[in-house]
């Protein structure tokens, strides 16, 4: 796991693991769109942060990023249980403020980054999982070239209560483009 856990750069966007100096930068971004927290399983909003902030540190089987661009932290992605056994790692946990969102590239470089690193690093599947309300991450998703495989029904209930149904998406490293269309 500490393979996966390093500085990435392309272009404007860096990714740092997460240190401590990132925490109230991440809070000031996902304060930038509080209602997107309404479909995320956690709440990074307001008296809710701290706590997120506490488990994810509390989970140790995830490589935790603060994303930069053009030097400002604009949010966060992770790698969530690195299976080195089976090869296998799911990218998620991914925040970004509206304005570093869409046109600016930035989810895209995110992903190319982290893809291109974890294959580099011996992975040959990545996993996402995607709430299905979500739609703009799914799009995101497809436009990496991962395949949606199937719908997990009901199967985790976010921190509103809402039961929620997961999109299961995966790309293996013999279908991987580079991510640029």
């Amino acid at each position: 796991m500490s393979d996966l856990e390093t500085v990435l750069v392309e272009d404007d966007v860096r990714l740092e693991p997460l240190a401590a100096h990132h925490i109230e930068p991440l809070r000031a971004a996902c304060a930038r769109d509080p209602d997107i927290w309404e479909i995320y399983p956690v709440s990074m909003l307001g008296e809710h942060f701290d706590r997120a902030m506490e488990d994810f540190h509390a989970t140790t089987n995830w490589v935790r990023f603060a994303v930069l661009h053009r030097g400002v932290l604009v949010g966060m992605s992770c790698y969530i249980a690195p299976d080195e056994s089976n090869h296998v790692v799911e990218i998620g946990g991914t925040y970004i403020e509206p304005a570093a969102r869409g046109s600016a590239g930035v989810n895209s470089a995110i992903k190319r980054l982290m893809i291109d690193h974890a294959f580099a690093c011996g992975f040959t599947r990545i996993e996402f999982r995607v709430d299905t309300r979500n739609l703009r991450s799914q799009a995101a998703v497809r436009k990496l070239g991962a395949m949606h495989e199937g719908t997990l029904r009901r199967n985790r209930i976010t921190w509103t209560g809402y039961v929620r149904d997961t999109c299961m998406f995966g790309l293996l490293k013999t279908e991987w483009s580079g991510g640029r269309t």
